[in-house]
């Protein structure tokens, strides 16, 4: 039997994309169709996502639009995969300018409940019918947007079974495992730190049933968290990496779900994400300045005296290149990398930067480029052919982060033969090999790896990268080794497979 999986989530690539959420949910349903999965997608109507979806037709009215004047469901296809998306209409919603999330000041919209309830919501109808010709037999919800989903579907359930039992009150009492009838949840975690947390008061408006805010709930320290939503009712939770599934079971990764991780431990799987190599390979990208592969790498220099030509950096082959393609946040070690910054440039280093966030970490790389013009480069903002050239030009990746659940960087980075300089934390430590001399002797090592969240060892790292950058032959070997390294869907689509027969 074919397993039909809806895939709910806020974000879509090339529709849409603010991290690596948008990568994942592009990649994932296509490799399940490989499956012989019948995979589709659920998205709110984003201005972005309407006006890139191909054939998009009318499906259904929605009855219920959380504020809005009307909401109804439309059914296209992703442009290139073909894959079949849903997408929720409720212009006055979701059709604004700019951010998904956020206002022109960059503060969340106000109705961001009501924005993503409606998600929930609306994957909940699509599992009972809302289109008469398709019905998933999996929801799978991905981050806090599309938390509620799994808890309306377990409350449309219980609805259903509390009136065959007025009809009928003999039947057994309800019980959500043995309901042949509901469709089976999952919810990935991407990223416990974002958790859709709203005041108390907004509950009323969701219409699930009022037992559901408490603590075996939706409730959290006195307010509503989607994110827990999810965590609570789904049928199994997934996160982005093995390393990541272990680590949020404790206080210091846990961001105050610890104890509700460590119950459903059994229930929790990290399944590693993927990397799309239709999109990501440096032997037919054409976002770089010249392609070239394990076995002919003379098109990786031009990359990088591109990159520095684009960057006014001192045209300097010699010089090993760093590259940072990342949100500018203390969460992903930038603070970290700026203290660092001195190691890179007097060793005759250069550093490019590419990315956005808080303003004083933003501020603090504008100002090294402005000390450092011929070393260090930085662009604020985000841009996709930029991020590509970085990675193809760069001769080492950093991706120093506090915690970090899976990370798609490093694994672009492994592929482009620039190597990965990573924190052993999350899908990191599961992903790069450190260039200890074991590791290189026994023909393990992908990258270079810090145990300790401290200036001083990511400096020791920086310096370990120099010193191999100076031993050619190893540092080709190294480079090699990483560009073999297949992080494709493939393996983990398996995997997503076997937990959705399993729930079937």
């Amino acid at each position: 039997m074919t397993i039909r999986v809806l895939h709910v989530a806020s974000e879509l690539y090339p529709l849409l994309k603010t991290g690596g959420l948008a990568d994942v949910t592009a990649a994932l349903p296509a490799a399940l169709i490989e499956q012989g999965a019948d995979a589709r997608v659920l998205l709110p109507g984003f201005t972005s996502v309407a006006a890139g979806l191909a054939d998009l037709r009318p499906i259904a009215r929605l009855s219920r639009s959380f504020g809005a004047p009307e909401a109804s469901l439309e059914l296209g296809r992703l442009p290139g995969s073909g894959v079949p998306v849903y997408m929720i209409r409720a212009d006055a919603l979701y059709a604004r300018p700019g951010s998904p999330y956020l206002d022109a000041e960059q503060v969340p919209y106000g109705d961001n409940a009501q924005r993503f309830a409606l998600l929930g919501w609306a994957a909940a109808q699509l599992a009972q019918h809302a289109d008469p010709d398709w019905a998933p037999r999996i929801v799978h919800a991905h981050d806090w947007h599309a938390g509620l989903a799994p808890a309306y579907l377990r409350a449309a359930a219980r609805e259903r079974a509390q009136a065959t039992q007025a009809a009928h009150p003999s039947s057994p009492l309800y019980d959500p495992r043995t309901d042949s009838l509901r469709a089976r949840t999952v919810f990935t975690i991407h990223n416990l730190a974002y958790q859709g947390i709203f005041p108390a008061q907004q509950f009323d408006m969701l219409g699930l049933p009022a037992d559901y805010f408490d603590m075996h709930g939706v409730e959290f320290y006195g307010q509503l968290s989607f994110l827990k939503a999810g965590l609570y009712f789904a049928d199994k939770i997934t996160t982005v990496s093995p390393t990541y599934a272990r680590e949020i079971q404790t206080v210091a990764q846990g961001c105050g779900l610890e104890a509700l991780l460590k119950g459903r431990a059994h229930d929790l799987v990290g399944i590693l994400n993927g990397v799309d190599y239709a999109i990501w390979n440096p032997a037919h990208d054409d976002a770089i300045a010249a392609p070239y592969s394990a076995g002919h790498m003379s098109g990786k220099l031009r990359c990088k005296t591109a990159l520095q030509a684009r960057l006014n950096l001192a045209q300097r082959h010699d010089a090993p290149m760093f590259g940072v393609v990342s949100r500018l946040t203390e969460q992903k070690g930038l603070d970290l990398l700026l203290g660092a910054l001195p190691e890179i440039v007097s060793r005759g280093g250069q550093l490019a930067v590419l990315g956005t966030g808080d303003a004083s970490l933003e501020q603090g790389f504008a100002r090294a480029a402005r000390q450092h013009p011929d070393a260090v480069a930085v662009e604020l903002g985000f841009d996709e052919t930029l991020a590509h050239a970085i990675v193809a030009g760069a001769d080492v990746m950093v991706v120093p982060s506090r915690f970090e659940p899976c990370g798609l960087t490093q694994l672009y980075a492994l592929a482009y033969g620039a190597l990965p300089l990573v924190h052993r934390v999350g899908g990191l430590a599961d992903t790069v090999a450190d260039a200890s001399l074991e590791n290189l002797a026994d023909g393990l090592a992908t990258g270079f790896v810090f145990e300790r969240f401290e200036p001083d060892a990511l400096a020791a790292a920086i310096r370990r990268a120099f010193a191999l950058h100076a031993r050619s032959h190893d540092w080709r070997e190294t480079r090699a080794r990483g560009m073999q390294q297949d992080f494709g869907w493939a393996a983990s689509a398996q995997r997503y497979m076997a937990l959705y027969r399993e729930l079937a």
